[in-house]
């Protein structure tokens, strides 16, 4: 499958884009965060207004 086609979220922390890893396709619908820094965070940043 192709980077462009696997599905994406927001992180709740930072804000930012992340898709799909392999290691969370039996539980995709649980993951909230980009990264275990984010996880360990859990200070959402606010979102930036252009």
């Amino acid at each position: 499958m192709k980077k462009e086609f696997l599905p994406s979220k927001i992180c709740k922390t930072c804000n930012l884009k992340f898709v799909w890893r392999k290691k969370w396709r039996n539980n995709w619908k649980t993951v909230l965060y980009c990264s275990k820094k984010c996880s360990n965070k859990k200070n959402p940043r606010p979102i930036k207004s252009d």
